[in-house]
């Protein structure tokens, strides 16, 4: 019987390469949608480039996103609408989240900077870009019946309870 030793000197099965590791789910996605919109600007007609691209192509490329939507928004037409939690099923549109159009911005415009874009050239950072994210946000808010408000210091209040014998 041959004894057991450990720490032999035979070599790993699996020899460890010296690569990076992955990407994080950040970085994955910001890849991901740069490339989304690298395409939409190539589909685009006429057919766009980087450097031509302003804040209403973002504008037209969000509005694009909107027929992917999983969030329905309802017309103010809608018997639901202001109503966070509708009883029955209605035919308002479904559009994209005003948190991933947020999010999703905050990942281009850092990815157009990464690709050699200058920050003051950055349509994702252009003022229409960010109005829009606003009315969506407000819009989307009024739909669902809550209300957005600037979070303001409480007073504190002490309560004193009295128990009644």
């Amino acid at each position: 019987m041959e004894p057991v030793t450990y720490g032999s000197c035979r070599p790993d099965p699996k020899p460890s390469t010296a690569s990076a590791p992955p990407p994080s789910r950040y970085e994955s996605q910001k890849r991901r949608d740069w490339n989304t919109f690298l395409q939409y600007l190539r589909n685009h007609k006429p057919p766009l480039t980087l450097t031509l691209c302003s804040g209403a192509h973002v504008l037209e490329f969000l509005k694009y996103l909107d027929q992917f939507g999983k969030t329905k928004v309802h017309v103010t037409t809608c018997f639901f609408f202001g109503h966070s939690d509708p009883t029955s099923p209605c035919a308002c549109p479904h559009k994209q989240a005003w948190g991933s159009l947020d999010s999703l911005i905050g990942r281009l415009r850092a990815a157009y900077e990464e690709n050699g874009g200058r920050p003051e050239t950055n349509p994702f950072a252009a003022r229409a870009v960010r109005i829009y994210l606003r009315e969506v946000k407000g819009s989307q808010a009024k739909a669902r019946g809550i209300t957005y408000q600037k979070k303001r210091r409480q007073p504190t209040v002490t309560t004193v309870r009295l128990d009644v014998v």
